[in-house]
């Protein structure tokens, strides 16, 4: 007889909670498993093959319960049978029951033959005693009890309720939001005129990207879609709905029997011809600006954390939970090379050149790869907590790490140990930005700052090169998941879970504009001009 091993058991357990949507749950097991060395090949399992497990295993124990040696009947329905009994009992307990069900079956059947008996017998004595009181309790009985009745059965109408129905308001998308005709002294809101509403998604958006080429807008969400929206010159205050010539709607399940595959990060390339997906199912895509799936890349066995094209745009980068990261010929659609160098989920990855990149990890360490070579060409370790992000200064020359130690800290590859050690957060540091200033830059007389995004509610701006704290904006209320600094390096936007977002001044550290959403906002773009911020956020926005 066949059985099932662990291994094979804990991969269809991780398949059911990515397919159910229990995203922190797979991931946990999914690195504690060690699901990423699991032999398994994910596309041939079906979806909800571990239900379908279970069902046809107790569907055998009722047919095991229900037949025995002596008995070569079955229960049509086997009602006395519910799942809890099949699960806690045994075979010999489950036929137990069977056979005390069908005692019980007997006895009422008996008594009720008995009623009927009893009820023919009283009748004869009666009709025997007068036959003129015979017709007349026939006659009374043909009153009182009709040979044939009407039933009526109401039915209750069957509605089906699909979660973003057409007619249930999902909510607003990928808000945009111009800038350009505020003065950075002052502080206000947004006026509506100044914001577009990009209705369409279902469920949140969890990341959202400008074009580099102009007024597209990319946005990633748990509905198992992306979508890219064409935005106008100007903003009127306008919504922009989904079935609107302006959407492309990109899908990435096109089996109904799976519900929820998110789309967890996107990239656009260079020039803003084709862009980037990476989503829950391990799979990356590539899609170009109408619509048009290119390339569809598997080889992870886990969840796509982080995409990144390179700058010449012939290779393509993703890092996933299953530990690795991958670098993709983006004209060949196949694998160029895998690095498998952490002992745990590979958290974010970011290009220094056109040939290499650093990845970082939950397991605390941070590499620097390089194409062609089967070893890291740098490993920087100094991090007590998993390394959430990794970012490349400008130019190349310094990295920088933040974790959930509470610090961020600066890496050279000319040094072994960090630079400099950035300490004040009091909780754990979700990312980081450099500013796009300073030498080699377009913004060359301006310093190089490093921004960093904290759960205490916090955004610090770091000065880099004497390495301590130029001072910390406090205009959120509960933690903070997106930065992102303006082109010219004058503004630094924040989103927070406080469902606000803060356009900063960075030469007079404070709040010149706010948005007050209705959901928390997960990421925040600027267009290439520097006056429009795209904003995704929880609320399907």
């Amino acid at each position: 007889m066949s059985s099932i091993t662990s291994v094979e058991l804990n991969y269809l357990i991780f398949r059911y909670l990515q397919e159910s949507g229990f995203t922190h749950s797979a991931f946990a097991l999914g690195y504690e498993a060690g699901i990423n060395k699991c032999p398994v090949d994910g596309n041939l399992v079906p979806a909800g093959a571990l239900v379908t497990f279970v069902q046809k295993g107790l569907q055998y124990l009722e047919m095991e319960a229900n037949l025995s040696n002596s008995d070569t009947d079955l229960d049509e329905d086997f009602s006395i049978l519910q799942p809890l009994d099949l699960i806690t009992k045994d075979v010999y307990a489950l036929r137990q029951m069977i056979k005390e069900k069908r005692k019980n079956q007997q006895r009422y059947t008996d008594n009720e033959c008995g009623r009927e008996h009893e009820g023919q017998r009283q009748t004869k004595e009666k009709e025997s005693v007068k036959q003129r009181e015979k017709d007349k309790q026939r006659e009374k009985h043909s009153k009182d009890h009709p040979t044939s009745r009407e039933m009526v059965l109401n039915k209750q109408d069957k509605v089906d309720v699909k979660l973003g129905a057409n007619n249930i308001s999902n909510g607003p998308e990928p808000m945009e939001m111009d800038i350009s005709s505020t003065s950075p002294s002052q502080t206000c809101g947004f006026p509506s005129s100044d914001v577009m509403i990009l209705e369409g998604h279902t469920s949140e958006v969890c990341s959202c990207a400008w074009s580099p080429a102009g007024s597209l807008i990319a946005s990633g969400s748990g509905d198992s879609t992306a979508r890219i929206w064409t935005v106008a010159d100007r903003l009127v205050g306008t919504t922009l709905q989904n079935g609107s010539p302006n959407v492309v709607i990109l899908k990435h399940v096109m089996c109904e029997t799976v519900d929820h595959e998110d789309v967890t990060t996107l990239d656009w390339n260079g020039n803003g011809t084709l862009l980037a997906t990476g989503s829950y199912d391990g799979q990356a895509r590539i899609w170009s600006t109408t619509g048009e799936l290119r390339s569809s890349l598997r080889k992870h066995k886990g969840p796509i954390l982080s995409i990144e094209w390179n700058k010449k745009g012939d290779y393509l980068l993703t890092g996933s939970c299953d530990t690795t990261s991958i670098v993709w010929d983006v004209k060949a659609g196949a694998v160029k090379q895998q690095f498998q160098f952490h002992s745990g989920p590979t958290l974010d990855v970011d290009w220094r050149d056109n040939v290499s990149f650093a990845t970082s990890s939950s397991d605390r360490t941070i590499y620097v790869c390089k194409i062609g070579e089967t070893l890291p060409v740098k490993t920087f370790s100094g991090h007590k907590g998993e390394v959430n992000c990794v970012k490349w200064d400008p130019t190349g020359s310094l990295l920088a790490t933040c974790s959930d130690d509470k610090t961020a800290k600066i890496w050279s590859m000319k040094h072994k140990t960090y630079v400099h050690n950035f300490v004040g957060h009091e909780k754990e540091i979700y990312t980081i930005r450099w500013s796009p200033t300073g030498s080699g830059t377009n913004n060359p007389n301006q310093p190089l700052l490093l921004a960093s995004a904290s759960f205490d509610s916090t955004v610090k701006l770091w000065d880099v090169e004497i390495g301590k704290l130029l001072c910390s904006f406090d205009g959120h209320s509960d933690s903070l998941y997106a930065l992102a600094f303006s082109p010219n390096g004058e503004y630094l936007a924040s989103g927070s879970l406080d469902k606000r977002l803060h356009v900063w001044s960075v030469k007079e550290r404070k709040i010149v504009k706010t948005y007050i959403g209705n959901g928390s906002i997960f990421d925040v773009s600027w267009n290439k001009e520097g006056d429009r911020i795209a904003a995704s956020t929880s609320n399907n926005t």
